[in-house]
């Protein structure tokens, strides 16, 4: 008997061992491509979080008179010098004017009203200075403020303003 007519059918070894190493190859890049994705898939939640915990400082604190001698409602201006810091004994219940807020640091963050719900990990510090010449004005008549969020990534998120005497 001959087996004339009869055809083999299926794969070879070395046709199985390249299909195996493509989709080898191909698994490789896939899961390279994950792990880049999910390493950077919190970067734009803290950005988020950190502009809104700004948001939240600066509110607190360009809402305050500009200096502690300053009347309500902002007039007269203020007349004096530029001061920084808070006065002797202030707490930060007791902060008044912008300039109290220097040298205030938050970790965790913190409102009058105790710790900031969901913001672990992530801390805040606060400069002021006598930024008046910055932006055209004398001296003594504007004073930057300086906010600087810390991610929990150990990323630094730097937000500024200025606060005129008027």
């Amino acid at each position: 008997m001959t087996s004339r007519g009869r055809v083999q059918s299926g794969a070879t070894l070395v046709e199985l061992v390249i299909t195996i190493v493509i989709i080898s190859v191909a698994i490789a890049g896939v899961v390279g491509a994950f792990a880049l994705i999910t390493g950077r898939s919190a970067d734009p939640l803290n950005q988020t979080r950190a502009v809104e915990l700004a948001q939240l400082y600066m509110d607190e604190i360009l809402t305050q008179r500009y200096d502690n001698q300053t009347p309500v409602g902002g007039m007269p201006p203020y007349s004096g010098s530029c001061n920084i810091g808070p006065e002797s004994g202030e707490t930060r219940a007791g902060f008044d004017d912008v300039d109290d807020y220097h040298n205030l640091t938050d970790d965790p963050p913190a409102t009058l009203q105790g710790p900031v719900a969901g913001y672990t990990g992530f801390s805040v510090s606060v400069t002021v200075a006598c930024a008046g010449g910055q932006v055209g004005l004398a001296s003594e008549d504007a004073k930057r403020i300086d906010l600087t969020i810390t991610a929990p990534g150990g990323q630094d998120f730097a937000f500024s303003a200025y606060r005129a005497n008027f």
